[in-house]
């Protein structure tokens, strides 16, 4: 049965027994004839997954009460293949499954409130849903959300009521009073927590450490592995020779005076096998040659790789050896996992990627700019982008990356077999226990590895009496997720001048207001707490500026301005003749009375609207805020120099110079610019009374 048969009558559910996922395009290899059908009891939605992290995924409508179970088979029909309602986006495979667990939750709630012969949902009264709400609030009292989402999923019974027919809700429960909860929160908000800074610092240092110092140890314990678990018996080894070449390897460990390598208290006879290149019961029959060698130089808890540790913490090993067996703390299983763990922090934190975009790189996915001297200026990472796509299979996409990234990037290459194709596969070391069906891990194994290397670096800091654990405010461990990553970034570039424009192409948003949702809203506080924190900052600045007596020696246009209200804040500032450099004080202070001058490399702006020349004050569409980023510093009346300003202006003088002494020579065009922009510098610097440093 093709698709075009049923897309001629897509209405209903009309045929005899469909096929439930034909509105879906299906995974390479799927085959619509191999899906569930609308009869069945168990819709499997596999072939559907077009996300190669996401997990496999049914809709089992045995968990149901049967006499919900006809209404809700055609609602999720609808969702899955019919057309939505006018206004209404086609949900996702995972938006699918998840308003299921909501419909479940609802009717198993509701089953037990009816008596048993009223089985049609289009019967629900509004005092049923008012009593589910209730239920809602106190079943989840905390977790404002999860009540949103449960409620999202009744309401589908109304949103959907074209496709539902007989069983469809007759009333909009939006319009039921406390259905829908006030907000004190903008809309548009993302509400999805970041990382504190006291967390990522830690996390991010010893992710790079990984990547950088701890990754060569761990791939060549890999690369061991790997070639030890390619030997195979040659039909020419005769079982005689074992006895022999096993000796001579005992008579080796115990010249040396090194344990045998173990398993659960005895010599480990996969290990040695592996060795020897044979199987493993040819190693069984010499037990006793074991048994004698290990009376003498005992039996470690695990087997070992052979190489020696390279990479170096505080001046010794990072680990004292690598275990091959996978219930050590320091295997190789373990170690990789880690270091997988390690490159999706440093990748996913550093391109603003999000899970489905960083899971589907592949293996030579880095392009590299070069200068014309072979320097490389610019990394770009491709990969396929799902979110706001029109393609439901996902587009291809490109991020502006950094060489840290690029680091990152190769060391996965080198992790996974040269076979694999996706850089986040799932790895094969480990106990030989049955493997996820995704070509690559789904968001619960790496947020798994993401808190295991937490564990394993906490552990590590707690053995050396290091202090740079992963660890909160209160010093508890810190639970990852891979939704916090991108969260972060947004936080840290829009605190950026400019950084929501930066940050709106770095993350595909559509719209500068839509970066800004993602990063927080001024609504729900985010412009708000950064303006505090740089209030507090320039806070700082003045503090020290007034302490040292350097608001007196202020030059430019607004100097005088500038030491008049760095007098009058210091005043303010003052308590009981003493300054307060207590945050919280100078924070009330900063709200009341922040004198509005702002540091920055080459000049101090000391703002002033009326005269500001820089474009967004001179519109006044801020809230009042210079736009350093359309400064004019060399004509405008707000700017005021000191001592640093004027060393920067120092330097880039220097820096001209420099460039104009160069050989070969510049371009004459070049060179007339370059001469012009130090004539200019020169020009200020003197009209401001400040001395020039000779060329």
């Amino acid at each position: 049965m093709s698709i075009a048969t049923f897309a001629s009558n897509p209405t209903a559910v009309t045929l005899k027994d469909p096929y439930v996922l034909h509105g879906r395009p299906l995974r390479p290899g799927a085959r619509l004839e191999d899906t569930s059908r609308y009869s069945h009891d168990v819709w499997h939605l596999a072939p559907a997954r077009l996300k190669i992290h996401e997990y496999s995924m049914i809709l089992n409508f045995l968990s149901l009460p049967q006499r919900f179970r006809p209404a809700v088979k055609q609602l999720f029909y609808a969702l899955l293949s019919l057309k939505p309602p006018d206004g209404e986006p086609s949900p996702t495979i995972a938006t699918i499954r998840g308003m299921f667990t909501e419909m479940r939750r609802f009717l198993m709630w509701l089953d037990k409130r009816w008596p048993p012969e009223r089985n049609e949902l289009s019967v629900l009264s509004s005092s049923d849903l008012e009593d589910y709400g209730k239920h809602l609030l106190a079943r989840f009292p905390s977790n404002r959300s999860q009540r949103e989402s449960s409620r999202g999923g009744v309401r589908l019974l109304w949103r959907w009521r074209l496709q539902m027919g007989e069983h469809a809700l007759r009333f909009e429960p939006l319009h039921l009073d406390g259905w829908r909860e006030s907000s004190s929160t903008g809309r548009g908000e993302n509400k999805t927590d970041r990382l504190p800074e006291e967390v990522l610092g830690p996390l991010l240092v010893w992710a790079l450490r990984f990547i950088d110092d701890f990754a060569p140890d761990i791939l060549e314990a890999d690369r061991e592995w790997r070639e030890s678990r390619e030997k195979r018996v040659g039909r020419y080894l005769e079982r005689s020779a074992v006895g022999s070449r096993l000796q001579a390897i005992l008579d080796e460990y115990v010249a040396a005076g090194r344990p045998l390598p173990g398993w659960r208290g005895q010599p480990s006879l996969t290990h040695f096998s592996r060795l020897l290149g044979c199987r493993h019961d040819n190693v069984r029959p010499h037990h006793a040659a074991l048994a004698a060698a290990a009376a003498v130089v005992g039996v470690t808890e695990g087997a070992f790789l052979d190489g020696s540790v390279q990479g170096r913490l505080d001046g010794e090993p990072w680990v004292d050896s690598i275990a091959t067996n996978h219930e050590s703390a320091n295997s190789l299983a373990r170690l990789s996992r880690i270091l997988h763990a390690s490159c999706y922090v440093v990748i996913a934190f550093l391109s603003g990627m999000r899970e489905s975009e960083v899971k589907h790189i592949k293996r030579d996915c880095i392009e590299i700019k070069y200068d014309e001297d072979g320097r490389p200026y610019r990394w770009k990472l491709s990969s396929l982008a799902f979110k706001g796509e029109d393609e439901v299979e996902g587009v291809p996409a490109t991020w502006t990356v950094c060489a840290t990234v690029v680091r990152a990037v190769e060391v996965l290459e080198k992790l996974q077999p040269k076979t694999c194709e996706y850089l986040f596969a799932g790895l094969l070391h480990g106990n030989g226990a049955k493997k996820s069906s995704n070509e690559v891990e789904g968001n619960r194994a790496t947020n798994t590895h993401l808190n295991d290397l937490v564990a394993f670096v906490n552990q590590l800091c707690a053995d050396r009496g290091r202090s740079d654990i992963i660890a909160d405010s209160v010093g508890q461990p810190f639970k990852l997720k891979t939704s916090y990553f991108r969260r972060t970034l947004a936080w840290f570039i829009a605190r950026r001048p400019g950084g929501v424009i930066a940050g709106a192409l770095q993350y595909r948003h559509r719209s500068i207001r839509m970066f800004e949702g993602y990063a927080g809203t001024s609504d729900s506080g985010f412009r708000a707490e950064v303006e505090s924190e740089q209030a507090i900052a320039r806070g700082e600045v003045y503090m020290e500026m007034i302490e040292a007596h350097q608001h007196l020696n202020l030059a430019g246009p607004s100097a005088e301005e500038a030491t008049r209200r760095l007098t009058d804040f210091g005043d303010r500032a003052q308590f009981q003749g003493q300054v307060a450099l207590d945050k919280h004080r100078l924070r009330r202070i900063m709200k009341r009375n922040d004198p509005a001058i702002y540091p920055g490399e080459y000049i101090t702006c000391v703002n002033d609207p009326a005269k500001a020349l820089c474009e967004k004050a001179r519109r006044g569409n801020s809230e009042g805020l210079p736009a350093h980023g359309g400064c004019l510093p060399l004509a405008c009346r707000n700017v005021t120099l000191t001592p640093e300003n004027v060393g920067a202006w120092q330097r880039e003088i220097a820096r001209i110079d420099k460039r104009l002494g160069s050989r070969p020579t510049l371009a004459p065009r070049l060179k007339q610019l370059h001469q012009s922009r130090r004539a200019e510098v020169v020009a200020f610097l003197v009209a401001n009374g400040q001395e020039v440093i000779p060329a």
